[in-house]
């Protein structure tokens, strides 16, 4: 907006403690309102290079500034602890700018020369080299695919362990089963966002992936990995909806063009030492689902569901799925292809195709129906192809959905 400009103060770490605060400020119709966010994490042990802690944390401020630089979205950005070549700027823009395409559309913000991080030409920065013992840090969400990523690294007999971000029952639980006890990181967001989400300031859809891959940065330095590896597949490259003349992504920081942009940035200005990859960038939707559901072992544990990452009431916090979501559904219908009724029963709690409130999502996720929805979903082809396995299983051919699906002949896959 007009008038207004955001802040990026700086921070102060103790890692031997595990803590770090992050500072910004907005100043907004003549009001300074001031933010802290607290990343939490296991002590570091680790001596770490002041060049290599002081370039992590610099970036690692910068994608925690989105969420509050959202809310007004200033056209004036100032950073007062560091200074950014070209090329960072470069980098720093096409994340705001397409990490924020959903908020930006659903805001109906024209983004369009909106993000324009500042940056000086005399500004050099240079990654810093140091060993790593070579071994991964498996980013752990709870769901479907990093329990896959998992359980081929482990066929493969390749050293890993697991991080995850918020320690959620789920996480908890899933990493047990793993017989990999998480590095947990906790994030604490300024209070002072919700309370101005409510007043109206804008609010929606951040890159978490991105916020993801820096604090898998952080940890792979801190605690010493050379690889960080999250469990992202093929179909999140495929996009939404057409915005201003740009694709829209939900999926945008699990695409493969961020994993490339970022693999460079951190190897061309943080470090060279550490890699950053997908461990199921080949594979598709379905593919993933007929792996997992050979690991019964997780059926119980495991959820898919966002809910589980948003403040719950008692009655709610045993329930690992909503049942209500796109990504309910969609999980649901992949996993009718390979596992029994009554397994999936078991997990989800009920037939989400008995559902008829639900066929107007069902309708988005084949495509034949605005389009696909903001989330962690697979493509239209992919729904088909699974749901024309389930049809020829015939166990759920009188529910609601697949009678729908069977009695308008969706095209469907003769793979």
């Amino acid at each position: 907006m007009e008038n207004s400009l955001f802040i990026f103060k700086g921070y102060t770490s103790n890692t031997e403690k595990g803590e770090i605060f992050f500072y910004f400020t907005l100043q907004f119709q003549d009001e300074n309102i001031d933010f802290t966010e607290k990343i939490s994490f296991p002590p570091v042990n680790n001596k770490i290079s002041p060049d290599l802690l002081k370039s992590l944390l610099d970036n690692l401020m910068l994608i925690l500034g989105i969420s509050y630089w959202k809310m007004y979205c200033p056209k004036i950005m100032e950073l007062r602890t560091m200074s950014l070549a070209n090329e960072q700027a470069q980098f720093w823009n096409a994340i705001y700018t397409k990490g924020l395409g959903e908020f930006f559309y659903k805001n109906n913000i024209d983004f369009r020369g909106l993000v324009n991080f500042p940056s000086d030409e005399n500004t050099k920065s240079s990654p810093v080299s140091f060993s790593r013992q070579d071994r991964s840090l498996l980013l752990l969400g709870g769901g479907k695919d990093s329990i896959v990523s998992g359980e081929l690294l482990k066929e493969q007999k390749k050293p890993f362990d697991t991080l995850a971000i918020g320690g959620s029952t789920v996480q908890n639980e899933v990493s047990k089963i793993m017989g990999k006890p998480p590095i947990t990181i906790y994030r604490r967001l300024d209070n002072k966002l919700f309370e101005l989400n409510k007043k109206g300031a804008y609010n929606g859809h951040v890159p978490i992936s991105v916020v993801y891959a820096f604090l898998g940065l952080m940890a792979a330095i801190f605690y010493d990995y050379k690889n960080v590896i999250v469990s992202n597949e093929k179909s999140a490259n495929y996009g939404n909806v057409k915005y201003l003349g740009q694709i829209i992504n939900h999926q945008w920081s699990k695409s493969e063009e961020f994993e490339k942009l970022f693999k460079t940035y951190i190897t061309s200005f943080i470090t060279p030492n550490i890699n950053y990859s997908s461990f199921l960038r080949s594979f598709t939707e379905t593919e993933i689902v007929q792996i997992f559901s050979k690991h019964k072992k997780y059926f119980k544990a495991f959820s898919s569901c966002n809910t589980n990452f948003k403040i719950k009431s008692e009655r709610e916090k045993n329930k690992k799925w909503c049942g209500k979501c796109a990504k309910c559904l969609f999980v649901f219908s992949q996993l009718s292809a390979f596992v029994s009724k009554d397994e999936l029963l078991e997990i989800f709690g009920k037939n989400l195709f008995n559902d008829k409130a639900l066929l107007s999502l069902f309708k988005e996720l084949l495509g034949i129906k605005e389009f696909k929805p903001f989330e962690c979903v697979g493509t239209p082809d992919e729904v088909k192809i699974a749901l024309d396995k389930t049809y020829k299983r015939e166990d759920f051919n009188k529910a609601p959905l697949m009678e729908f699906f069977i009695k308008n002949e969706i095209t469907r896959s003769e793979k």
